[in-house]
């Protein structure tokens, strides 16, 4: 089965100050991390990257492995899936659809993402909340505990059958309803995606402080294996 990623990086990194994907980790800019984690993927046919030219320009493309293609992005994150859709190749019949701010994604846990979104139609990766979690009143004070068993931190990618990811974001489109992800978009269809439990840390560059964290985890053994 064709497969490609699609990696949402038109975002304007508000929260951070700077732009996050072109700041250096390791020497290279975050987006490039998260591309190539997809170019070291063997499911991984083709690679498109919703983002600015002027983002897309700070990459060194020439080092790529795989075919990997600009598009231009929306203005909000489920417009800019929209366009990375509309720009696949016919033939693509598996998708992955993965956050470029998310540089530590393992390729073992690309695969297996893939594989149950074969399986299953719809999978994401995700990690167990191991945190205990209070519900609160309005003025702040912590009433109960929350049962934390069932619950999970949604990551990326997320992968689907094609048609399936189609017929979401149509639905979606269709009701004018906004998602902040793939897998609320597939629900809204009435689809449940399988969890794939992330095998390391899959950390989302939000803050200042996340670059110097992914940075110590790069250099460390453990990561690189």
């Amino acid at each position: 089965m064709p497969t490609a990623a699609i990696i949402v990086a038109a975002g304007t990194s508000q929260r951070m100050g700077f732009d996050k994907l072109a700041a250096s980790l390791q020497g290279v800019p975050v987006l490039m991390h998260s591309i190539r984690a997809f170019c070291d993927s063997p499911s991984i046919d083709e690679i498109y990257v919703v983002c600015s030219e002027a983002r897309f320009d700070e990459l060194v493309t020439s080092t790529f492995s795989k075919p990997v293609v600009r598009v231009d992005g929306g203005d909000s994150r489920q417009e800019s899936v929209q366009q990375g859709l509309r720009a696949l190749s016919p033939e693509i019949t598996i998708v992955a659809v993965h956050d470029g701010a998310r540089p530590l994604v393992r390729g073992d846990d690309v695969e297996k993402c893939i594989e149950k979104a074969r399986q299953f139609g719809a999978s994401s990766l995700a990690r167990k909340v191991t945190e205990t979690l209070k519900r609160s009143d309005t003025e702040g004070f912590a009433r109960s505990s929350v049962d934390r068993a069932l619950l999970w931190f949604m990551e990326t990618p997320q992968c689907f059958r094609l048609n399936v990811l189609k017929r979401a974001y149509q639905h979606v489109r269709s009701r004018n309803l906004q998602v902040t992800d793939e897998v609320s978009a597939v629900e809204s269809i009435g689809i449940s995606t399988f969890l794939v439990e992330s095998s390391g840390v899959n950390l989302k560059i939000t803050i200042p402080a996340d670059l110097e964290l992914a940075s110590y985890l790069m250099g460390q053994d453990v990561w690189a294996d």
